[in-house]
């Protein structure tokens, strides 16, 4: 086994590779790499390398410090001791004095490799992952007022003002960022819907991420402006957008709203669509002495 040291910007592309290949019983997808990476300019977040890890000269997993105290990870189950490895690398990698991650119940290899580490299961928030057969996606229904279409390649501006409306003005999706995010794959305007005004105001989103060799499209993120919600505009505009996909070759719909008693409703919404909960999350924590 051997592995490599990379900035973000070159391991991308192995990123989405292992990602693709462990798809959906990995938490990661190509759509959740991309979006991790671009939802902000990297002078406002503080992404650090990547561990690539190989054997034979074949990629099977990536750790990745998304900041000094997280990691975000990929490791193909089929091939022992390469979590322990990058757990190892990551330790080694970072000076904090806690670093945190997140597993699958699908993912007991990382679970393993962390509890040998000395990482301790968190309480607390967790999310389940739901998949959707999109043979029988609902049809998208009228919400009188509003229209739903894809988003333009020219609109990142409109777009990321959206997205900060919906979710909080202090987000760093900026419009900027939204143009790097609409320029690195798996991203297609195509897959990327709102819901608008008779003026062509954005005031809901959906935003799908096809990945091809698997046909899992992945929503991530949905948002509604706040003074509009419990209207069905966000779930109408998320069926918009997974007819879509399906109309591009996806098969399953993938989506991972929260699970813990503390915020229900999206997840209330999605199996309302027709979505089936699966595996969740796990949180871990090392903290050094």
């Amino acid at each position: 086994m051997t592995h490599d040291v990379l900035d973000l910007e070159a391991a991308l592309p192995v990123m989405h590779e292992v990602a693709s290949r462990l798809t959906p019983g990995s938490w990661q997808h190509p759509g959740q790499v991309t979006w991790s990476a671009r939802y902000a300019l990297p002078e406002d977040l503080d992404h650090g390398p990547v561990g690539v890890f190989r054997v034979d000269g074949a990629s099977v997993g990536w750790a990745w410090l998304e900041s000094p105290g997280w990691v975000e990870w990929c490791i193909d189950p089929a091939h022992d001791g390469v979590a322990e490895q990058a757990v190892s690398w990551v330790l080694g990698a970072t000076s904090t004095p806690t670093v945190r991650t997140s597993t699958l119940d699908t993912e007991p290899h990382l679970a393993a490799a962390l509890e040998a580490a000395g990482f301790v299961e968190e309480p607390g928030l967790w999310f389940s992952q739901h998949t959707l057969d999109l043979t029988g996606l609902a049809p998208v229904p009228e919400v009188p007022g509003y229209a739903f279409r894809a988003v333009r390649p020219d609109e990142y501006d409109a777009r990321a003002a959206c997205h900060r409306a919906s979710w909080s003005a202090t987000s760093k999706v900026s419009g900027e960022a939204y143009r790097r995010l609409m320029a690195t794959p798996p991203y297609r305007p195509a897959l990327d819907w709102v819901a608008v005004t008779p003026d062509d105001e954005m005031v809901a989103s959906c935003c799908v991420w096809l990945d091809v060799p698997t046909g899992v499209a992945l929503v991530e993120p949905v948002g509604c402006h706040p003074e509009l919600r419990r209207r069905g505009l966000a779930s109408a505009v998320s069926l918009a957008a997974l007819h879509a996909a399906r109309g591009a070759g996806a098969t399953t719909g993938l989506v991972r709203p929260r699970g813990d008693d503390d915020y229900p409703e999206p997840g209330r919404v999605y199996r309302g669509l027709g979505f089936v909960p699966g595996p969740r999350t796990h949180d871990w924590t090392l903290t050094r002495r």
